[in-house]
This record gives structure tokens, C-alpha cells and sequence, in this order.
């Protein structure tokens, strides 16, 4: 069966916190007919469904609003950058014979303003949210792995939050948090994930040392509960 390791996209590959939170405040901003800074979301925005965080600051019908507004929003919002390390990490792993694959909240119409083309060339399949039931719901990952004719037990997910966390569980595949991400390493531990990642640079081919009885270990330095 072939190994197979798929990545979150926001907070693991991308550093687009300050974009989603610029495109939170934009949205409520044109909902509410004033001003919304990101100083006024709520601490935990970047965490919580963007519907609940909206809902929170008074936008009826957020749901409905996000449709009109979000990608416009998200357009503008300021830039983002790949973590350091993440196309020398997956470039390494195919080498080593994995397949990879791409897990994502974002609608597909998203990917090309956020990934360019030569990082989207290194995923061997994209499941985005029109694809799946949206995380925590296991859907996307086993969508991706029957995609990449693997398995559960022959794969590893790389997630940021708490919902990633809980869709590998559900999947049954093992799970590495991305300590650098939206939740945090400590978010991750305490919420039972029993191997935090504490840097991007450790993307790679040890990653695949993760995944049960793939191969004899190796050295991995990362944070492990």
C-alpha cells in the first residue's frame, strides 16, 4: 500500500493568519456598515468557524454574507507566504515514494491566489471544501487517500487545529500537529495530539517515520506526548 502524507493548507504550508483575520474584519466591515479592525474580533477568531465569529459581532445571516463577501474580502486582504522549509520538506518526500495531497477548508477558486502553481504541481490530489464535508468530518481525508489508492493506516495528516486533530481521529490515520500553526503546540498537546511538529523545517521524508510500521525509525526532533 502506498504511504501517503496530507497537509492542512492554512497554518501548515501557508502563513495566512493576518489575511484571514484582514478578510474576518472586511466582511463584518461590509455586513455592518462600519468599521471592523481586526482588533475587535474576538481572541480566538482565527480558531472558530468564521460563521460563529461573525455571528458573535452582530452579522445576520453570516453564512449567506460569506458567500457574497468572503472572496472579495480575501482578494484584497494582505499577503501570504509559504512557511520556510515547505517545498524542499514535500519535495523530499516524494522522492522518498510518498504521495501527497492537500486537505482544505478554501473552495478551490482560492487555491491559485494562495499556492502557486509550482507548489500545486507537488500535490498529487487537492480536496477542498466543495469536495467534502468540511473538517472535523473525516470525509476529505479518506476522500484523498481513496484518490491516492492508500489507506488509513498508511497515511499521516499534518494539521494546525483542534478540527484537523479530530478528523484524523476519525479517519484513522495518524496525525502530526503543526506546532507553528493557528492553535498552537500547546492547544495541540492538550488536546490529546500525542506528536506536535515545532517547526516547519521538519516537513519531509522522516515524516513518513510517523506513520505505524511504515519503515525502521529514524531521528526526529519534535515535541512528543
Amino acid at each position: 500500500m502506498k504511504l501517503a502524507v496530507l497537509f492542512d493548507m492554512d497554518g501548515v504550508l501557508l502563513d495566512s493568519k493576518a489575511a484571514m483575520l484582514a478578510t474576518l474584519a472586511g466582511v463584518a466591515t461590509a455586513a455592518l456598515g462600519r468599521r471592523i479592525t481586526v482588533a475587535d474580533l474576538p481572541p480566538d477568531a482565527v480558531t472558530t468557524p468564521r460563521v460563529e465569529v461573525l455571528a458573535r459581532l452582530g452579522v445576520p445571516n453570516p453564512d449567506e454574507l460569506c458567500e457574497v463577501w468572503w472572496n472579495p474580502a480575501l482578494a484584497t486582504a494582505a499577503g501570504t507566504a509559504l512557511f520556510p522549509g515547505v517545498v524542499e520538506g514535500i519535495t523530499a518526500l516524494r522522492a522518498a515514494g510518498a504521495a501527497t495531497g492537500l486537505v482544505t477548508l478554501q473552495t478551490r477558486d482560492r487555491l491559485p491566489w494562495l499556492l502557486s502553481p509550482d507548489v500545486l504541481a507537488l500535490m498529487d490530489t487537492t480536496v477542498c471544501r466543495e469536495d467534502a464535508e468540511p473538517k472535523p468530518a473525516p470525509d476529505g481525508i479518506l476522500l484523498a487517500l481513496a484518490r491516492l489508492g492508500s489507506s488509513p493506516k498508511a497515511a499521516l495528516f499534518v494539521g494546525d487545529t483542534l478540527t484537523d486533530h479530530t478528523a484524523a481521529f476519525e479517519a484513522g490515520v495518524a496525525f502530526a500537529g503543526a506546532g507553528w500553526g493557528y492553535a498552537g503546540a500547546r492547544a495541540l498537546t492538550a488536546a490529546g495530539a500525542r506528536v506536535v511538529l515545532i517547526h516547519p523545517s521538519q516537513i519531509g521524508a522522516t515524516l513518513l517515520d510517523l506513520i505505524p510500521g511504515s519503515r525502521p525509525p529514524l531521528q526526529v526532533t519534535m515535541t512528543s506526548h
